[in-house]
């Protein structure tokens, strides 16, 4: 199996540290707004990268954090902090505001069939591992103070930069002239490892006392604290979208390994972003698609999954409603197959080994997902493969693919439905597509659209 790795640029073969186990840490969401698309695709991405390390035989631990303070709206120390900001626009409190965005997303991503984390960790319970891995870096020397902060000296660490690519020297950051910034910061790229509870944030809700004061923690001390918590100093793999590569990764870098002397992370994922109609998500343009907007224009969740999967992760994505729709009939297309045979048993059959070596080598191929996805299209069209064996086939691919085939059950239909269904199937047969067209308007005059496989033809619910 092979990965596009960033911090060295190349696709490696991959090796985990101690084999079949791997240690996976995956950033999570901040819980101050609705979970969108473009969210979804890097969360989905994660799952399908678990997924295929599950298929290649690894044993995955996959830790994914809920940050519930300390993110602030520029992602360095500048802005103002997301979950206040969230809380003060609804009038509730920021604990209330962390709950119920905690609970949409993990709906969300059950929604999209995305496997529950090894370990779901919340920033807010790991304010402790927090202040000893800040003390660690004090005491190593890499840490100085402010009257607002500990900040993390970037000019201490010979290899900052090295996850970008950028020098120091090119780590200017533009603030705007109405924020507010720490004057006796030394340099640019220096990030806070704790607020202190004084200036803007002399009333932040949420604080802890520290050996800097009362306070809380800055962001990117969190993902360091709570993965090696559970993984250990070093770990296998580390993913986030490509915005996260200059900043918030590159110090999460730093201070791991300032602090323990070892490599944080041996391979770096990165996801692409999500554009919507070709345009950059904003609330401004109000297209910062959420699972309610899936769901309101009929396209099942399990269709954006696959949506997802027709692009490679590394390449941006453009979603367009007709590309979803087009997702939904692909969708579609796999369900009428699952029902159609749905009463065939393959308990004792084999899968195809052919079918199977080529899944594998497309996945194995830097989760190469769209070539993996033709696999599944040539193996459905394959009048060589014996039913019993195509079922088996697709179902072992649903375990990496997540579109939760096995599930799915005919549904019952009345009577005249399946008179009209057969008729119409007669006259496919004869090539009679006038009559074929108009049985179609009847069954969706009861309330059922037909889908239409080279294996036969199935009602669905409208």
């Amino acid at each position: 199996m092979k990965l596009y790795n960033t911090l060295s640029r190349t696709t490696e073969d991959f090796k985990p540290l101690s084999p079949p186990k791997v240690t996976m840490y995956a950033c999570g969401p901040t819980v101050y707004d609705d979970t969108h698309i473009g969210h979804m695709r890097k969360y989905a991405g994660d799952d399908m990268l678990r997924r295929t390390l599950s298929l290649f035989g690894y044993d995955v631990n996959h830790v994914m954090n809920i940050t519930d303070v300390g993110h602030l709206t520029d992602d360095g120390d500048a802005g103002e902090d997301k979950l206040e900001k969230g809380a003060a626009k609804s009038g509730q409190t920021v604990w209330e505001i962390a709950d119920h965005y905690t609970k949409r997303f993990l709906d969300t991503m059950s929604a999209v069939n995305v496997l529950p984390a090894t370990h779901l960790t919340k920033a807010t319970d790991h304010i402790a591992e927090m202040i000893a891995l800040n003390e660690k870096l004090s005491a190593n020397g890499f840490t100085y103070e402010t009257d607002q902060a500990l900040y993390f000296d970037t000019s201490k660490d010979a290899e900052y930069g090295k996850l970008s690519g950028q020098k120091l020297s090119e780590k200017e950051t533009g603030v705007r002239d109405d924020v507010v910034v720490d004057t006796d910061k030394k340099n640019p790229a220096d990030f806070v490892l704790w607020f202190k509870r004084v200036g803007k944030f002399a009333d932040h809700a949420m604080h802890w006392p520290s050996p800097w004061g009362d306070g809380f923690p800055g962001w990117h001390i969190e993902c360091s604290a709570m993965s090696m918590q559970y993984l250990g100093e070093t770990i296998d793999i580390h993913t986030g979208g490509v915005d996260h590569i200059p900043v918030h990764h590159e110090n999460e870098i730093a201070q791991s390994e300032c602090a323990t002397g070892h490599p944080f992370v041996k391979y770096w994922v990165h996801y692409a972003f999500l554009q919507v109609d070709g345009e950059k998500m904003s609330k401004s343009k109000q297209n910062g698609y959420t699972i309610d907007d899936i769901r309101e224009k009929n396209i099942n969740p399990l269709a954006l999954r696959l949506l997802f999967m027709q692009t490679h992760y590394r390449k941006p994505l453009n979603f367009t409603w007709e590309s979803a729709q087009g997702a939904q009939t692909s969708f579609d297309r796999l369900h009428a197959f699952a029902v159609l045979h749905h009463d065939i048993t393959i308990d004792t059959v084999a899968p195809s080994e052919q079918y199977l070596d080529s899944f594998k080598e497309a996945l194995g191929d830097d989760l190469n997902t769209a070539k993996a996805l033709a696999v599944v299209w040539q193996l459905l069209g394959d009048k060589t493969v014996p039913i019993e064996q195509k079922k088996k086939t697709l179902f072992v691919f649903d375990e990496v693919l997540g579109l939760d085939l096995k599930k799915i059950e005919p549904i019952v239909i009345p009577e005249h439905v399946t008179t009209l269904l057969k008729e119409r199937s007669e006259a496919r047969a004869q090539k009679n597509w006038q009559v074929s067209d108009q049985l179609r308007t009847e069954i969706e005059k009861s309330g059922f659209t037909v889908i239409d496989t080279e294996d036969g033809s199935i009602a669905q619910k409208i």
